[in-house]
C-alpha cells in the first residue's frame, strides 16, 4: 500500500527544489516588509520634525522615491503571490477553489481596515492642513510681515527726507565749505545731531570720505556701494539697509558741493527689526510648507499605503499558511481519488490525529480502496479467463477456412471473421453493428428463415453474386442457448463457398459420362461407317431406282458417323485433358496466333488488339493456352453471328492483354449477344451452351486449362465503353512468373535503346 503524503498530492516528486527556492522567497519577502514599514516609521518622523533633517521639498521628494521603490516591491510580492495562486487555481491542484478562498478571506479581512484607516488618515492629514494653510492664518502672517516691512520703510522714507533737506542746507553753507571746513564739519554736526541721525559724512563718488560728523557715539558707516552712488548721481536718494544691524543708510549728491555726497545713517528700533526677521523667517517657512503641500501629502499618502500593502502581504501569507494547514487533508484525498479514478489502488491517504473529521472520512476512503482492489484482483483474474477463451475461439475462427458471423437475437452482426470477410467480400469493421439482413441479403433472408424454424441448426444452400462472379454457398444457422430461459438467443452464421465443390463434381461426373460415352459409342461407329461405305460400292451400281435416295442416304450415314466420331473425339479430350507441358513464355504470342487465325476466317468482324509493350511472361502450355485463347475468340465470333444486328452495325472483338501485380489479365470482349444473367456460371460446366449446334465443352475446356495453370475465369457483361455495354466479356487471370518483372526490365530497357 503507497501512502499519498503531502509532496505526492500537491507538489510534484521532484518539488524539493522547488520548496526550497519558495522558502527563500518567502524569507526575502519578510525582509522587504519590515526594511519598508521601518522606512514608513523613518519617514513618517522626518515628516514630523522629529529628525535633524529638515523635512524641505527635496527631503520629502526623497522619501516619496524611496517609499515608492518600497510600494513597488510591495507590489510585486503581492503580484508574485496572486501569479501562484492563480496558477495553481489554473492548474487544477487538488482543492485549489477552497484554498483560494480561504486566501482571499484572510486578505479581505486584513486589507480592509488598514484601508479604511489609511483612508481616514489621509483625510484628517487633508483637514489638518486645510486648517494650517487656511486664509485667516495667511492673512496673520502675511499682515505681521507687511507692519514690520512698513515699519522700516517708514524709516526709510523719513530718512530720505532727512538726508535730502540736510543737503540742501549743507549746499547753502556752501562757502562756509571753501572757506571752513572745521566750521563746516561744525556745522554738519549740528545738522545730523538735530535730525537726530547716528551719523553723517561727506563722500566722492568712489566712496572715500571727505569730512565725518562729530557724534558722540562713533558708529561706522559702511562704505557705500558704486549702485548708491550711481543713483545719487540721477539726483535720487539711494536707500539701503544694512543686514545684522539695524542701522539704515542714505546717499544725495549735493547740487553745489562738487563731486560731494551726503552719506547719512540712522538707527531703527532693534525689537521691530527682531520682530520683523523672526515674521520674515516664519514666513519663509510657511511659503516653503505652502509650496511643498502636494508632496508632504503624496509623501504620508505613500506612507499609508506601504503600510496597507505590507498588512495585505502579511494576510496573504498567513491566509496561505492557514489555507495549507485546512486543505491539506482534502488535498491529500483529492490526489488519492484522482490516483484511483486513473487505476492505482495501492494507494492510501494519511490521516492525522489533528485532522479531525476529514481523518474519519480518509479512513472510509482507505477501506473503501481495499475492498475496490480486492474486487479488482477478482474480475481481472475472471477477465484474463475470458480474454484467453475469446483467443482460442479467434483462433480457431481465423483458422477456419468457413465464414462465421455472429449475429444477436435483433439479427445485429457482432463479429465476422477472416475467412467470411474474403469469402463474402464485406469489411468487419463496415459490417458489426448492422443488420444482417442490410448487410448481406441472401443470407438475411436464409438467416430469417432458420429462425422462424425453431430448430437449433438450420442449412439451406444459396446462389448470389459475389465479385461479379456468381458463387452457391451452403449456409447452416446454428442457435446458440442462453444461460437462463429468460435470455434471448444468440446466433452463428457458417458459410462455406461450395462453387469450386460442385462445378468439380459436376466435371468429374461429366468426364466419366464423356469417358463412358467415348467408350460406347466409338466401337459401333467403325462398323456402321464401313458397312454404309461397302453399301454404297457393292449395291451402287446394281440399284437404278431412286438412286439418288439411296446415294443421298449412304452419305447422310458416312456423315453423321463422321460427325458423331468428331463428337466422341471432344468427350474423350476432355475426358482426358493433357498434363500442361509448362515452360516459360511470352503469352502475347499465343494470343496473337489465335486472334489471327479467326480474324482470317471472319474478316467481316473487326478486331481491337491492346497488348502490353513489355512482355507478359509466365510459366504456360503454349498448345493449350492457344487452344483456350482460340476456343474464347471462336466463341465470341459465333456469339456476334447468332446476335440479332441492326442494318450497319458490324461485328467487334477486342482482345486486351495487361499486366496487374502479380498476376495478368486477359480480355477477350465481342459485341454479340452476350450472356445469360441467370445461371450464368453454369455455362463452365460440360455440356451447357446457349447455341443450338454447339457442345458446351469450350468453355469447360477453356476453365479446365486456366485453371490447370493456376487461374481462374470469369462471365461478365461488355463494359460500357465497349459498344455502348452490349455483349459479353470473358476474363482470364494467369499468375505471372516470378522473373517475369527482370524480363519485362530487359525489354523495356532494349524498347529504349
Amino acid at each position: 500500500m503507497v501512502s499519498l503524503s503531502e509532496s505526492s498530492t500537491v507538489e510534484p516528486l521532484a518539488a524539493a527544489p522547488a520548496k526550497r527556492g519558495r522558502s527563500a522567497a518567502l524569507y526575502l519577502g519578510i525582509a522587504a516588509a519590515v526594511g519598508a514599514l521601518v522606512t514608513a516609521a523613518v519617514s513618517f518622523a522626518v515628516l514630523l520634525g522629529l529628525t535633524p533633517l529638515t523635512p524641505d521639498a527635496n527631503t520629502t521628494l526623497l522619501l516619496i522615491a524611496i517609499n515608492l521603490g518600497f510600494i513597488l516591491l510591495l507590489l510585486g510580492l503581492i503580484a508574485a503571490e496572486g501569479l501562484r495562486i492563480y496558477r495553481s487555481r489554473q492548474g487544477a491542484r487538488a482543492a485549489s477553489r477552497l484554498h483560494v478562498r480561504i486566501i482571499l478571506m484572510f486578505s479581505l479581512v486584513a486589507a480592509i481596515p488598514a484601508i479604511l484607516v489609511a483612508v481616514i488618515a489621509s483625510v484628517t492629514l487633508e483637514l489638518g492642513l486645510d486648517r494650517w494653510f487656511e486664509i485667516r492664518t495667511k492673512v496673520i502672517i502675511y499682515s505681521s510681515l507687511s507692519i514690520a516691512d512698513a515699519y522700516v520703510q517708514q524709516n526709510a522714507r523719513s530718512l530720505q527726507g532727512t538726508t535730502e533737506s540736510m543737503a540742501v542746507r549743507l549746499d547753502q553753507a556752501r562757502t562756509l565749505y571753501n572757506l571752513d571746513r572745521y566750521g563746516f564739519r561744525d556745522f554738519m554736526t549740528r545738522q545730523a545731531v538735530l535730525r537726530g541721525l547716528a551719523d553723517a559724512e561727506l563722500v566722492r563718488e568712489d566712496g572715500s570720505v571727505i569730512m565725518s560728523a562729530q557724534m558722540t557715539e562713533d558708529i561706522p558707516l559702511p562704505r557705500p556701494e558704486k549702485a548708491a552712488m550711481d543713483i545719487a548721481n540721477r539726483s535720487e536718494i539711494a536707500f539701503k539697509e544694512i543686514g545684522g544691524t539695524n542701522l539704515v543708510t542714505a546717499v544725495y549728491k549735493l547740487q553745489e558741493i562738487p563731486d560731494a555726497y551726503l552719506y547719512t545713517g540712522a538707527l531703527l528700533d532693534p525689537e521691530v527689526l527682531k520682530a520683523r526677521q523672526i515674521v520674515r523667517s516664519n514666513t519663509d517657512e510657511y511659503r516653503s510648507l505652502e509650496d511643498n503641500r502636494g508632496n508632504t501629502q503624496l509623501a504620508f499618502a505613500l506612507l499609508y499605503l506601504v503600510v496597507t500593502l505590507a498588512i495585505v502581504l502579511a494576510a496573504i501569507w498567513t491566509g496561505i499558511a492557514v489555507a495549507d494547514r485546512l486543505v491539506r487533508p482534502i488535498r491529500q484525498l483529492i490526489g488519492a481519488a484522482g490516483a484511483v479514478s486513473t487505476g492505482n489502488l495501492d494507494v492510501s491517504v494519511p490521516v492525522r490525529a489533528s485532522d479531525g473529521d476529514v481523518g474519519l472520512l480518509g479512513d472510509t476512503f482507505n477501506q473503501m480502496t481495499q475492498q475496490l482492489k480486492s474486487q479488482r484482483d477478482e474480475l481481472i483474474a475472471a477477465k484474463d479467463m475470458i480474454d484467453e477463451r475469446r483467443r482460442f475461439t479467434e483462433a480457431v475462427l481465423s483458422g477456419v477456412s468457413a465464414g462465421v458471423i455472429g449475429v444477436d437475437a435483433q439479427g445485429t452482426v457482432a463479429m465476422v471473421n477472416r475467412s467470411a470477410e474474403a469469402m463474402l467480400g464485406i469489411s468487419a469493421r463496415s459490417a458489426v453493428a448492422k443488420n444482417l439482413s442490410v448487410v448481406l441479403p441472401h443470407v438475411g433472408r436464409v438467416f430469417e428463415t432458420g429462425r422462424k424454424s425453431g430448430r437449433p441448426v438450420y442449412r439451406e444452400q444459396a446462389t448470389f453474386y459475389r465479385g461479379g462472379v456468381e458463387r452457391t454457398f451452403n449456409i447452416q444457422i446454428t442457435t446458440e442457448e442462453g444461460v437462463n430461459e429468460a435470455d434471448e438467443h444468440s446466433y452463428v452464421v457458417t458459410v462455406d463457398d461450395i462453387t469450386d465443390l460442385m462445378q468439380a463434381q459436376r466435371s468429374m461426373a461429366w468426364a466419366d459420362v464423356a469417358r463412358r460415352i467415348a467408350h460406347e459409342i466409338k466401337n459401333p461407329l467403325t462398323p456402321i461407317q464401313l458397312s454404309a461405305e461397302r453399301i454404297r460400292r457393292r449395291f451402287g451400281k446394281v440399284i437404278e431406282q431412286d438412286r439418288d435416295i439411296f446415294d443421298q442416304c449412304t452419305d447422310t450415314i458416312i456423315r453423321q458417323v463422321g460427325d458423331i466420331g468428331r463428337m466422341v473425339d471432344e468427350f474423350s479430350a476432355f475426358a482426358r485433358m493433357p498434363k500442361p507441358d509448362i515452360q516459360l513464355l511470352d503469352l502475347r504470342e499465343p494470343l496473337r496466333e489465335a486472334s489471327f487465325l479467326v480474324e482470317v476466317a471472319r474478316n467481316e468482324i473487326a478486331f481491337e488488339r491492346d497488348f502490353s509493350n513489355a512482355p507478359l511472361m509466365g510459366r504456360f502450355d503454349a498448345r493449350l493456352m492457344g487452344q483456350a485463347f482460340g476456343n474464347v475468340i471462336k466463341n465470341a465470333a459465333e456469339a456476334i453471328e447468332a446476335a440479332e444486328r441492326t442494318h450497319g452495325q458490324p461485328g467487334a472483338i477486342r482482345v486486351v492483354a495487361r499486366r496487374s501485380g502479380r498476376f495478368i489479365e486477359v480480355e477477350v470482349m465481342d459485341n454479340g449477344k452476350g450472356l445469360p444473367r441467370d445461371n450464368r456460371q453454369r455455362l463452365l460446366e460440360p455440356y451447357m451452351t446457349t447455341r443450338e449446334k454447339g457442345t458446351g465443352l469450350g468453355l469447360a475446356i477453356v476453365k479446365k486449362i486456366i485453371e490447370d495453370h493456376g487461374g481462374r475465369l470469369e462471365l461478365h457483361d461488355a463494359p460500357a465503353d465497349f459498344h455502348g455495354g452490349v455483349g459479353a466479356m470473358i476474363r482470364m487471370i494467369l499468375p505471372a512468373a516470378q522473373q517475369a518483372e527482370k524480363v519485362a526490365d530487359g525489354a523495356a530497357e532494349t524498347t529504349k535503346r
